[in-house]
């Protein structure tokens, strides 16, 4: 059986103060439910945030990940890095990324690559925008965004890895995507998986990642291939961010 996985998204937000006391606070009110649960930080505060929850089951996890291996790419963060600050997981294909850093789908594919060389577990984000998906073009872009990362690194890679699902057109539109929406999407990518290895496909971790919140978590993850939640916003509150852990039970 799957187990159910919370990671939060904490962006570009607050300072190091924020962080912190943000991270302590988790760590403080955190029960162990047998879910996983993560926290995917700023890059400059790993050592802190990482020494701070040393000893917890909260893994650690970075928003990104270079493509490459190592060279002259000014600002890039290398899997080799993140290793030295034990991240446990590194989000790729973020729709953020995609849509404000013109990441593509082949490159989202080698920064996947990149994290696997390093034992890193990514999380590859796959999802439509609003046009898109009043086009009806849902399945087709999800199939190029997956279909770029099985040609790079084959099926076989997908049994380190995690997918969340983002529907674009459901983050800070004020649009909301039902459970059955989100349901929708969700077992089309575990039987996209299936057709070519179904052992992986079933135990694939599928996480939502559409405005997840204390109030419709539970709803959603008692869908059955929602295998938890990407946070972003409600993860920036720990009492908010921990009821949605515990909404996994």
């Amino acid at each position: 059986m799957r187990k159910a996985l919370v990671v939060g998204n904490w962006k570009m937000n607050g300072v190091r103060s924020d962080a912190t006391d943000l991270a302590a606070a988790i760590k403080t009110g955190f029960e162990d439910n047998g879910a996983e649960i993560a926290v995917c930080v700023p890059s400059v505060y790993f050592s802190e945030i990482g020494s701070l929850l040393a000893g917890s089951s909260i893994l650690l996890g970075s928003q990104n990940v270079a493509e490459h291996d190592s060279g002259a790419y000014t600002g890039e963060i290398s899997a080799k890095m993140l290793n030295d600050f034990n991240c446990h997981f590194a989000i790729v294909g973020h729709s953020e990324r995609r849509s404000y850093y013109n990441d593509s789908n082949e490159s989202v594919a080698r920064r996947y690559n990149q994290s696997l060389s390093q034992g890193i577990t990514p999380i590859l984000c796959v999802g439509e925008t609003l046009e898109q998906r009043e086009s009806n073009e849902t399945f087709t872009v999800i199939d190029q965004q997956l279909d770029a990362v099985i040609d790079l690194a084959g099926i076989e890679s997908f049994a380190k890895a995690v997918i969340a699902y983002e529907p674009v057109w459901a983050i800070g539109t004020g649009k909301v995507a039902t459970d059955d929406q989100a349901q929708e999407v969700h077992a089309y990518i575990r039987n996209k998986l299936a057709q070519l290895d179904a052992g992986i496909a079933e135990n694939m971790q599928i996480l939502y990642g559409g405005s997840v919140k204390p109030g419709n978590a539970t709803a959603l993850f008692a869908m059955p291939d929602i295998d938890g939640g990407l946070i972003g916003g409600a993860s920036l509150d720990g009492d908010a961010f921990l009821s949605i852990y515990q909404s996994t039970k």
